[in-house]
């Protein structure tokens, strides 16, 4: 997302349209500045779609985050190594999707509300997901703001990948426990999940945001 998305965004919500910006976390944390480098194989471990754009757009974004259902961040990456785009010049691979957030973008507070709760409430399962309280199905992740821990290929996630566009940085706070449905899926270091055990969550329509902005529209 760009500071232009942004602006459209804001002045199509000005105009009481149902409309919620969406940045990708890889664009709160990264610049473009990698891509042009001369070295192909670290220029190729940056691209990724949507693109990283020019310094300029990451604080305005993150600034953009503060307002409360204006926005929420994208968390969704895949893996891809540079062998995957490494096969010609003259060929066009699909574009992978960005890469895992770095942490300490906000207060912990914050970062569940655009992770989370603001997610959950855009697409009206909320309180079902995002949010910790009885009656309620979300995931429940312990971190330990003690911990520090440097990014790197093969030192912070588990994915099979031969590059990390956060590699070296350092980085204070670390997952230590996830749950799901009260069992132990993660646990200092081990995964331990079931093939099968995911489950469907339907999305209903006209939710809160379709409510507001429908108001907005009669008014």
């Amino acid at each position: 997302m760009s500071i232009d998305a942004m602006e459209e965004v804001a002045r199509a919500r000005q105009r009481g349209q149902r409309v919620i910006g969406e940045p990708v976390a890889s664009g709160l944390a990264l610049d473009e500045s990698p891509v042009w480098d001369s070295n192909f194989t670290r220029a190729a471990a940056f691209v990724m779609s949507p693109p990283l754009r020019s310094a300029e757009h990451a604080p305005a974004l993150r600034k953009g985050l503060d307002v409360p259902g204006w926005a929420t961040a994208l968390l969704r990456w895949c893996t891809v190594s540079v062998c995957h785009k490494y096969v010609s010049p003259d060929v066009a691979l699909p574009l992978p999707l960005p890469f895992p957030p770095i942490a300490g973008l906000s207060s912990p507070s914050e970062y569940v509300r655009m992770t989370s709760t603001a997610a959950a409430q855009i697409f009206n399962i909320y309180p079902r997901k995002g949010r910790l309280a009885a009656g309620s199905d979300a995931d429940v992740i312990i971190l330990d703001p003690r911990v520090k821990h440097r990014l790197g290929v093969g030192a912070s996630h588990s994915p099979r990948m031969d590059t990390n566009v956060y590699e070296g940085k350092e980085v204070q706070g670390r997952v230590v426990t996830t749950i799901s449905r009260g069992r132990l899926v993660w646990h200092e270091g081990v995964l331990d999940v079931a093939e099968g055990s995911g489950r469907y969550v339907p999305l209903p329509a006209f939710g809160p945001l379709f409510e507001v902005g429908a108001a907005r529209g009669r008014s």
